[in-house]
């Protein structure tokens, strides 16, 4: 049977993921801030440390990604290729070794949604969107001072987030929190459902051929709303640290296993 993950079929030509790597291309809208140290550390499994320097410092990103296999066939294909997501990320230590660690994450995409469980990122489905910049015409704010962006995510038809970011110059770098390999858990419980869990790897990994494009920094309002079944209002803003606009263009390949049926 052929096919990188489910299904997988005779010829595999109905398969959600191609092999990696992946390529990714997009436009990345990050928000920092800093929130309750307490609140962070609460998400964190034993053994997962707060981080040393900054440890209430978080950051939720929009994105708008383009994506593909080796073959690059999805890319003639735009509905295989094209997704967006948002995801709330920390900064946190094992072993010594500062990570970067995503507790939530939503994408409009079914092979996004699947491909991130596979890499340990808990994403769930999400209606996101985020302004384009444009180089002709006024539907849209150019890439300068002054430009200004939206973005906004509903999950289950409640708008759980919504943000402005006004360019106020170039920047030389896209933040702070998420700039280290990534720390996961890959998890699935047991079949006979007795709360013991069939897996529990701790993985790390990290982008490659990473191609930075133009960053920008600027102003940013955020506001985070309370839904009965959603939690990231309880990582509330605190004190905002800054807002930034990126192109940026990267692969993903393959991650490591730190720990194995983590129980």
């Amino acid at each position: 049977m052929k096919g990188f993950m489910f299904p997988r079929t005779p010829t595999g030509q109905g398969t959600l993921l191609p092999d990696p790597p992946w390529h990714y291309s997009g436009q990345l809208l990050t928000f920092e801030y800093r929130t309750d140290v307490e609140a962070v550390k609460a998400h964190l499994p034993d053994g997962i440390e707060l981080a040393d320097e900054d440890p209430g410092a978080v950051a939720l990103i929009w994105a708008d990604w383009q994506s593909c296999g080796n073959d690059f066939s999805q890319l003639l294909d735009p509905v295989l290729s094209q997704y967006k997501e948002v995801f709330l990320v920390v900064r946190c230590k094992y072993q010594g070794n500062t990570y970067t660690r995503c507790l939530f994450i939503w994408v409009d995409k079914d092979f996004a949604m699947l491909r991130g469980i596979l890499q340990g990122y808990p994403k769930r489905l999400g209606s996101i969107y985020m302004t384009r910049p444009v180089n002709v015409g006024k539907a849209g704010p150019r890439l300068e001072k002054g430009g200004k962006f939206g973005a906004t995510l509903a999950v289950n038809d409640r708008r759980i987030a919504e943000g402005t970011f006004t360019i106020t110059g170039e920047s030389d770098h896209n933040g702070f929190v998420n700039g280290h390999p990534m720390l996961h858990n890959r998890l699935m419980p047991n079949i006979e459902i007795d709360g013991q869990d069939a897996l529990n790897e701790l993985i790390a990994a990290s982008g490659s051929d990473a191609d930075i494009g133009a960053t920008f920094t600027g102003d940013f309002d955020l506001n985070l709303m309370e839904s009965p079944v959603e939690e990231l209002h309880l990582l509330p803003i605190r004190e905002k640290i800054g807002g930034y606009w990126r192109d940026i263009g990267v692969t993903w390949r393959h991650g490591k296993t730190l720990v194995r049926n983590n129980m």
